[in-house]
């Protein structure tokens, strides 16, 4: 319990850090588009909500990789925002999904890597 909350809070610094250095914003959460509304972030950042809600955690991940466009700003944030949703998600729910907190960490270190960035073990 000690060890996962540990996890938890490492993996929630990761994703502030990412969000303040890629994004230049302290908020984790992606912002779904008024400008533009056939914005393809907002329609995969939908779908992966929709997702998870599923319990299809695996599947949200990844379509995620699939679609994931690191020279897209609003991509980052989806990426992001994802691995945020699926940190607060109970262990209950994790294990349901066949899905842990390891395999977090180590999906937003995949995500840095290909954006270039070796977070180590922040």
């Amino acid at each position: 319990m000690l060890k996962e909350d540990y996890i938890m809070r490492t993996i929630s610094n990761k994703i502030k850090f990412l969000a303040k250095i890629l994004l230049g914003k302290e908020n984790v959460d992606f912002e779904i588009s008024e400008i533009n509304s056939n914005d393809r972030s907002d329609e995969l950042h939908n779908i992966l909500v929709s997702l998870i809600k599923e319990n299809k955690i695996n599947e949200a991940e990844n379509m995620l990789f699939n679609e994931f466009d690191p020279l897209d700003k609003r991509s980052v944030g989806v990426a992001i925002d994802f691995y945020n949703r699926i940190n607060k998600l109970d262990d209950e729910i994790l294990d349901k999904n066949d899905f842990s907190r390891k395999e977090i960490k180590e999906g937003l270190d995949d995500i840095s890597k290909i954006l270039g960035m070796d977070t180590y073990d922040l």
